[in-house]
């Protein structure tokens, strides 16, 4: 360890470890005063430059980012999360390589999966974690308590024992809630609009997820008000399982579908139900835009990426010294949006209502 040294013919103590020189007042020769008076003049012009480098030197230190997304690495809601949060980083000072390292793992919403990334993530000692989706948070938390997680796209955290209270998070882990459950009566209605005949519904669900449970609990309690009977079918399971449950569920008439967000990087993929649908002519209801777009009858959603940007702006808080668990989880503040591609009503031979036209954010030709 560096100590302090005097030099008593300049009158100083220099500590290399202190921001501070004590110059003493001492009887100087007249050439020993001048040479004094020019060291001390140096000392004003650079005593406020040091603290400067210093906080300088430190805000380009370089901090490290793990990322854990519930989605495959090349499902694209997936990908816009991951590119939303590191654009926002990037506005608020954040630029990878210089300082910051921001490591991506995908757990596809996979129990075994979520817990073999988090596992790989915790090892790389991260200053903090950015997790997306209730699994791969209590992947984490399963592992860590003491490294802050910040999760977007997570329904119940309170539920899911991941905070204490909303206001007051407690602990190493708060984030942005999406209400999924509000969203049941929203589906069963758009699905009764553009296909008012239907009567018997197939919720694809993930069952390894608390959400998946819950919402579909959810959409019972809905279902009767609608006059339609409600079926699960589980999504953990290999392609050729669900594309039999779907052809099954689709023997009997008046069937319709809803693919449920927790379901939604299931492994047989939203392209597997999307071509089901429109072979067996079943009006269903995605949770994301883009899978409209990609030949899906309709969608209700928000931002996939909104909780995303809002994310990053906690990460940086607290890599800037706030607590996580002082930081309160907040809802998801981006408008819900309707998107019906008009096509695929053709296909399915589905007149889409004057009325419910009017209320999409947009229709596909």
């Amino acid at each position: 360890m560096a100590e302090a040294r005097l030099d008593v013919a300049r009158g100083t103590i220099l500590d290399p470890k202190c921001d501070i020189l004590f110059i003493p007042d001492v009887v100087l020769s007249a050439g020993e005063a001048m040479r004094r008076r020019e060291f001390i003049t140096f000392v004003g012009s650079t005593a406020v430059a040091w603290p400067l480098a210093a906080r300088a030197q430190q805000s380009d230190q370089m901090r490290h980012i793990g990322v854990l997304m519930n989605r495959a690495s090349s499902d694209p809601v997936g990908q816009a999360r991951v590119v939303a949060f590191k654009q926002r980083m990037q506005q608020l000072g954040w630029t990878e390589g210089r300082n910051v390292q921001i490591d991506v793992h995908w757990g596809e919403d996979d129990v075994d999966l979520e817990q073999k990334n988090a596992a790989q993530l915790i090892a790389l000692a991260p200053d903090i974690i950015f997790a997306s989706g209730t699994l791969s948070v209590a992947a984490l938390r399963r592992l860590n308590r003491t490294v802050p997680i910040v999760f977007a796209n997570v329904t119940d955290p309170l539920g899911a024992g991941f905070v204490d209270s909303l206001n007051r998070p407690g602990g190493n882990t708060t984030g942005f809630m999406v209400y999924e459950y509000s969203l049941s009566g929203k589906w069963l209605e758009l699905l009764k609009e553009i296909a008012p005949n239907v009567t018997r519904v197939a919720i694809i669900r993930n069952p390894e997820n608390p959400a998946g449970i819950a919402l579909f609990s959810a959409i019972q309690a809905e279902a009767r008000s609608f006059r339609v009977e409600v079926s699960p079918i589980d999504s953990r399971v290999d392609a050729h399982a669900i594309e039999l449950a779907i052809r099954d569920f689709a023997r009997s008439p008046n069937s319709g579908v809803i693919l449920s967000p927790n379901a939604a990087a299931m492994p047989a993929g939203y392209k597997l139900v999307i071509a089901l649908a429109a072979e067996l002519k079943l009006p269903t209801i995605y949770p994301y835009t883009n899978m409209v777009a990609a030949g899906g009858l309709i969608s209700h959603a928000i931002d996939a990426a909104d909780d995303s940007r809002r994310a990053a702006d906690y990460v940086d808080r607290i890599l800037k010294g706030d607590k996580a668990g002082d930081l309160p989880v907040q809802q998801a503040l981006t408008k819900y949006q309707i998107v019906i591609n008009l096509k695929t009503a053709k296909t399915l031979g589905l007149t889409v209502p004057a009325a419910l036209l009017a209320q999409a954010d947009e229709v596909i030709d």
